[in-house]
């Protein structure tokens, strides 16, 4: 592979995020709808069959050559514009074993067969479905709008990430042979930030884990009777044991390491000492000297405990899965974040000073093995609902995020609006940070489309405005824009059918025109990461964002210097766009096929969405609502500011 292409300047990769994103509030319900579908439909690692189905209709109605089954279930989008870089974008699919306990009116009450034969509850209790639900919306947003870049996006949806085999699943089916090596990765993950927040750091972001089976052998016989045998449950047990002091009295303090024993079986019945003993140990490092340190002391200790019991067979030990930690590339990080600074503003992007020791193994595409490994960038987009996050206990981030439910919990319900708008902005913007074309700028004289760049010649010389700004877009009143009122984008084949929550009597996508928005901070110095931890630094650290703070601006006081969104929308999209948007009015209306009810999906009252103007509010105790009803989702990725009523979770009774 040659140098990694250097991305466009992150201003200029904004503005086109900007263009792109007018499509934002036209496309939103759709992305909505898959993630509401997928959601209540979750499907195991390797069965992800339906889920694989529905990327792949949604990537071929919008124009990728799409292959399927790449590793199993994956599916492989490719769309060719032109020279510039390969851009890979990855999603993971599959859901977990996990009893979903939220009270959404689509929570998951599916249920399915595990690999070891066993009925098990499925959830999307870590996040793949807002994944893919934003992988296949910004691969719609950068088919619609080819005219703002030239190269190649590769998009891959991939299986089996939490078994952390379906990666490499996919490099071994031919991956990049087939499609092509890209020239840098992009992914991302839910995390429990609160909603929207986009968190970087730059090296290490996930740490390595393995998990072992571990199996030690005794000789069986009547519990009365425990000197005729060898137990290997008290094998077992001093091996529990004698493992906690691995990372205590073995691993330097300067290190992060964790071992867990998290499964432990032996025997059928009290009175009878078992022939075997079957454990499973997983274990947590940052670095892979100390994985490595961490697998010697478990083999060790394991042979060491039976030797000493008088075992006459030698225990088992096997690593059974595993993936390496997942490094950023500096560079790549700085370029990304740029961008998402400049189109976010910075109280919506944030450094994260540590790592997390969860494990991914979106590293695998990188190739950490080959001599030139692929670059790329991994970063979290926060869920956690506002009110939850505020209500949280803790004075610091830290301490917050330690007590809301987070992923793999039964309670993990995303807000919905919010997170799936900043993931489809993040992975969108990042793409267009390496393929952004110059020659699709605006002329200098004329401002930049896009709220960022309002009344600014993007060729003009930086200009110090005060504090970055977040986009605070309260919706308009009910009885201003008719409920229901969107659609597909002008010109758009149709969408994956069953996904989109169009009522059949909907009126045209542009009944109503959405205030410009914006999109970013003003125009000043890219964006530098924050020194690591250790060096000197503000006050707070990494979490100077006014996003994590404890309190926030109510509606409507924010500092109208700071905010765009009252500038007429003409001014913005111009003639051409009107044209457009009349050519859809007259004659692609009657083309879609979304008016499928959201009723299937939420099994709500079959006759449709209630007439007229939504309810002011929930009755106390119930959920607030279909998961898409009302007026359509407007705004860019942030489209309510912090405080407020989060729409997607029923009343705290459901609440952790």
């Amino acid at each position: 592979m040659e140098t990694v292409p250097h991305a466009v300047d992150p201003n200029r990769a904004a503005q086109h995020g900007s263009v792109v994103m007018r499509l934002l509030d036209e496309i939103f319900p759709l992305v909505e709808g898959f993630y509401v579908d997928l959601h209540k439909n979750p499907e195991l690692s390797h069965s992800e069959h339906r889920t694989a189905s529905g990327v792949a209709e949604w990537l071929t109605r919008t124009g990728y050559e799409v292959h399927k089954g790449v590793g199993g279930t994956g599916v492989v989008g490719i769309l060719r514009n032109g020279p510039g870089p390969t851009v890979m974008l990855r999603a993971d699919m599959d859901a977990l074993p996990v009893e979903e306990r939220t009270g959404l009116p689509y929570a998951s009450t599916t249920r399915a067969t595990d690999d070891e034969g066993k009925e098990v509850p499925v959830m999307h209790a870590c996040g793949h479905d807002a994944h893919t639900a934003c992988l296949v919306g910004a691969a719609d947003l950068l088919s619609e709008s080819r005219e703002e870049w030239t190269g190649t996006v590769m998009v891959v949806a991939q299986p089996a990430e939490e078994t952390l085999d379906g990666a490499q699943a996919m490099l071994d089916d031919g991956l990049y042979e087939r499609f092509g090596r890209p020239d840098v990765i992009l992914g991302q993950h839910l995390g429990p930030q609160p909603a929207g927040l986009i968190s970087h750091r730059a090296g290490v972001i996930l740490g390595a884990a393995d998990s072992y089976r571990v199996r030690v052998f005794g000789e069986g016989g009547h519990a009365s009777q425990p000197h005729t045998t060898i137990d290997p449950v008290l094998v077992a047990a001093h091996i529990v044991t004698r493992l906690q002091g691995v990372v205590s009295r073995e691993i330097s303090p300067s290190e992060m390491a964790v071992l867990t024993v998290g499964r432990i079986q032996a025997g059928t019945k009290a009175n009878i000492i078992p022939d075997e003993a079957y454990l499973e140990v997983n274990t947590r490092a940052l670095n892979d000297n100390v994985a490595r340190q961490l697998e010697a002391a478990i083999e060790r200790i394991v042979r060491a405990e039976a030797a000493a019991s008088g075992a006459t067979r030698e225990p088992e030990v096997e690593r059974f899965e595993g993936a390496g930690i997942t490094v950023n590339d500096p560079a790549c990080t700085a370029e990304v974040a740029a961008a998402h600074h400049a189109y976010f503003g910075d109280d919506y992007v944030i450094h994260l000073p540590d790592p997390f020791p969860g494990t991914e193994d979106f590293s695998c595409f990188g190739l950490p093995a080959d001599p030139q490994p692929i670059p790329y960038v991994f970063w979290f987009v926060g869920a956690t609902p506002h009110d939850v996050w505020e209500a949280a206990p803790g004075d610091t981030p830290y301490e917050k995020m330690g007590n809301v439910p987070s992923n793999h919990s039964p309670f993990f319900a995303p807000s919905r609006e919010p997170t799936l708008r900043a993931g489809l902005a993040a992975i969108t913007v990042a793409a267009l940070s390496y393929l952004g074309s110059e020659r699709s700028a605006p002329a200098a004289e004329a401002p930049p489309m896009g709220g960022a760049y309002q009344d600014q010649s993007y060729d003009a010389a930086p200009e110090p405005v005060g504090d970055p700004f977040p986009v605070h877009d309260a919706p308009p009143p009910a009885e201003q824009v008719p409920a229901d009122s969107f659609g597909p984008p002008p010109g758009d084949p149709a969408p994956p059918s069953g996904y989109g929550p169009v009522p059949a009597d909907a009126p045209p996508a542009d009944s109503y025109d959405p205030p410009a928005r914006s999109y970013g901070p003003p125009m000043g110095e890219p964006y530098e990461p924050r020194p690591e931890s250790g060096a000197a630094q503000d006050s707070n650290d990494a979490y100077d964002s006014a996003f994590l703070a404890s309190s926030w601006p109510e509606p409507g006081q924010e500092d109208p210097a700071k905010s765009t969104h009252e500038a007429d929308m003409d001014a913005v999209i111009g003639e051409q766009d009107e044209e457009l948007r009349e050519e859809w009015r007259s004659e692609k209306a009657e083309e879609s096929t979304l008016s499928a009810d959201m009723a299937a999906i939420l099994d709500d009252d079959p006759q449709g969405p209630p007439q007229g103007p939504p309810p002011q509010g929930p009755p106390h105790g119930q959920p607030s609502g279909p998961a898409f009803g009302g007026p359509p989702p407007r705004g860019d990725a942030h489209q309510a500011p912090p405080p407020g009523p989060d729409d997607d979770l029923p009343d705290s009774e459901y609440r952790l």
